[in-house]
């Protein structure tokens, strides 16, 4: 196992993000952060503190379940999300926040649970961690640390609110998940 980043430095890359979208989003005005479940929850509501800070405004947060939307994995009929937050986000700028950007597919799921409450005037994405192996044309906006995987390696995001303590390591297939 190979720690790629500590504590301070998740703390760093989450506040450094924070900036670029604050950036982006003059203001924040109109704008949601969109937690993916599990991960995402968390760093989603860091990013909108810190905006918070350095804004003046804190962002709603609210929390989504991609599981309904998931096209790799079977799923009951008929598609409905678990939200919490925010029940329309017609004419809101969503920035889709998640821990680790791989294939694409979770992505590509929370769009269409975004799409599902409203049409929003835009969607962002932010990851602390791009690892590679797009599956899907889906690039990220803001981006914490690029990784080059293999695809037999594992990349594990702890964060504290989770899992007690903030890290990022890479592992051999069959020690971890992502």
């Amino acid at each position: 196992m190979a720690l790629l980043m500590n504590e301070d430095d998740v703390t760093r890359v989450l506040t450094r993000m924070a900036h670029q979208i604050a950036e982006k989003n003059p203001g924040v005005e109109d704008v949601v952060l969109a937690g993916i479940r599990t991960r995402g929850v968390p760093m989603a509501e860091r990013i909108a503190r810190d905006l918070g800070r350095i804004e003046g405004v804190q962002p709603p947060v609210i929390q989504v379940d991609v599981e309904p939307y998931r096209d790799d994995r079977p799923h009951p009929a008929g598609r409905r999300a678990s939200w919490s937050g925010e029940s329309n986000l017609a004419g809101r700028k969503v920035i889709l926040v998640d821990d680790v950007l791989y294939t694409g597919r979770t992505v590509r799921a929370a769009l269409d649970a975004v799409v599902d409450r409203g049409r929003p005037a835009s969607v962002q994405l932010a990851v602390l961690i791009d690892r590679g192996h797009r599956e899907l044309p889906i690039r990220a906006d803001y981006v914490g640390k690029n990784i080059p995987t293999a695809r037999h390696e594992l990349v594990r995001v702890k964060l504290r609110e989770v899992d007690g303590l903030d890290g990022v390591s890479l592992e051999k297939e069959g020690v971890g998940h992502t």
